[in-house]
């Protein structure tokens, strides 16, 4: 007797039986100890939902009228933020800015136990990464000092089926990998977010995935990443 062949999985079925499998969900909170979240295991965003001071606000846009081209990347430790910072900016009237930077590094060194930590801080006129991606690592802290911040995604309403080379080039809105508009979550400036990656210990198929917004002509963005260095 011929049986038939069991007909193909629907991607959307292999989607749904993902999410079953790992569930996860974003936590947030005007409470900087919101970023504890991050080490539960159903958490894959941590937000602490801050206000930025007026006068740091205009600073910062002082600075990026005037260095609309800025990049920093550097190795720093809670010890050394401050002074390195300060270095690249070579500008007194950032100091607040320089402080405010050097208590994030102390804060995600204290964290996860870190010594040293990557960080680069960038104005941008473009979005850096366009496309919905998961970062390959174990967390990565992300935060917007002026312009539009990270665009992301409840882990519930990805097809990771459709992440990176899957698109086969089709842009978010038509590759399917989330199904209508209103999916797109947005973090504000000044949000401090970590965003668990997949090479934290049991997060595979479940880092937060994320994308740059598009940035309007007539406002750049100032990013600062912080990450694990190895």
């Amino acid at each position: 007797m011929n049986r038939k062949a069991p007909a193909p999985i629907a991607p959307a079925a292999i989607n749904s039986i993902q999410q079953t499998i790992k569930q996860r969900r974003a936590s947030s909170g005007i409470d900087p100890a919101t970023l504890t979240d991050i080490y539960q295991e159903d958490v894959n965003m941590a937000i602490w939902q801050r206000t930025l001071p007026p006068s740091l606000t205009a600073t910062v846009a002082a600075f990026v009228a005037s260095q609309p081209h800025f990049q920093a990347s550097m190795t720093v430790s809670p010890s050394t933020a401050l002074g390195s910072i300060q270095e690249a900016f070579s500008d007194s009237a950032l100091d607040e800015v320089s402080a405010n930077i050097a208590e994030l590094v102390d804060m995600f060194c204290c964290l996860f136990e870190l010594e040293r930590v990557g960080l680069r801080l960038t104005v941008l006129e473009r979005a850096m990464c366009p496309k919905f991606h998961v970062d390959k690592v174990p967390c990565r802290l992300v935060t917007t000092f002026q312009g539009v911040a990270t665009q992301w995604l409840h882990h519930q309403d990805v097809n990771r089926a459709k992440l990176g080379m899957a698109s086969i080039g089709l842009t978010d809105s038509e590759s399917g990998i989330y199904q209508q508009q209103t999916d797109i979550q947005s973090l504000r400036c000044g949000d401090v977010a970590l965003l668990k990656g997949e090479r934290w210990q049991g997060n595979e198929n479940a880092g937060l995935v994320h994308r740059s917004p598009a940035i309007d002509s007539s406002e750049s963005r100032l990013l600062l990443t912080l990450d694990f260095i190895d």
